[in-house]
């Protein structure tokens, strides 16, 4: 590549991170709020049926709630399974809990998305887009609750996780899980309202629950909001997050990778710019490297 087309990539490069920050910029100022999920874990009566119609909308594995004994080990989300509930004992009995994608207000895994295939909605939920994605799989890194997984069977893996049912709300529907759930441990709604309704139900009901909403603040808030009986961690939930969003933490090292990757070439062309004038210098002037031709 010569200098005048590297320094035109470069600009293009630059150019585009800016349009992106634009982007982004623009989208928070339509001041849309986002939705969410309140899960009131008290309510919870290990159904699973939102396991079979979160399978069912979206052609994944069904599993056999009533035969399969999957209550009696911990389990985690995988790529043919966006939800799944658990079974705690805990010092009040047991606790059953659904996990799935947390959808983070900032999330770790749209921030690390070299080429923004894992984005976040103006409505809230955090998707995927498999034709931009380079197949690097940092979003499964970067996430603090583990939970993109990758198809690694597949040909063409992509990288599968909950979405919150992103297509059934552009269609004025609620999450498949939501609608599916009969005790009504599942509600839908903007997060400025679940919010209320949960610190309505702590406050007027103090002995049943703990004090705390989980996914109110960690990791600087998330879409999806959790009730409990108990102390979260002995539930499988991470207390240990903290409030700021962990794209906070990576801010500057993403704010010079620009520098990185378009500066420091550009000074070293710069500085073979000067070292090649310096060796035409010496040599129009009959310097060797010895010294001077007598």
């Amino acid at each position: 590549m010569d200098r005048r087309r590297f320094f035109a990539t470069a600009g293009t490069a630059a150019g585009t991170l800016l349009h992106m920050k634009k982007s982004e910029a623009a989208n928070a100022k339509e001041g849309k709020e986002f939705v969410g999920v309140l899960v009131d874990t008290t309510r919870c009566i290990g159904c699973r049926a939102c396991e079979v119609a979160c399978s069912v909308a979206w052609n994944n594995f069904v599993p056999d709630v009533k035969n399969d004994n999957a209550l009696d080990h911990r389990r985690d989300t995988s790529d043919k399974q966006y939800t799944v509930v658990n079974r705690f004992k805990t010092e009040k009995g047991d606790v059953f809990v659904k996990r799935q994608c947390m959808h983070c207000w900032q999330a770790a895994c749209v921030a690390m998305c070299l080429v923004n295939a894992m984005y976040k909605t103006k409505e809230g939920p955090v998707t995927w887009n498999g034709e931009k994605c380079l197949g690097c799989r940092f979003c499964m890194v970067a996430c603090p609750f583990d939970i993109p997984k990758a198809e690694y069977l597949s040909w063409n893996p992509r990288i599968m996780k909950c979405h919150m049912c992103y297509e059934r709300l552009q269609e004025g529907k609620k999450p498949a899980c939501v609608e599916a759930c009969p005790a009504d441990a599942l509600m839908f709604g903007q997060k400025r309202e679940l919010m209320e309704i949960a610190r309505h139900r702590v406050y007027s009901h103090p002995d049943k629950y703990v004090h705390q909403i989980y996914g109110e603040q960690e990791a600087g808030g998330t879409g999806w909001l959790y009730l409990s009986a108990v102390p979260f961690d002995q539930i499988g939930f991470r207390t240990d997050l903290g409030t700021t969003p962990y794209p906070e933490y990576t801010k500057q090292f993403l704010v010079s990778v620009p520098l990185v990757l378009f500066g420091v070439p550009a000074l070293l062309l710069g500085l073979s710019e000067l070292s090649d004038r310096k060796n035409e210098v010496r040599e129009s002037e009959g310097w060797t490297e010895t010294g001077a031709d007598e």
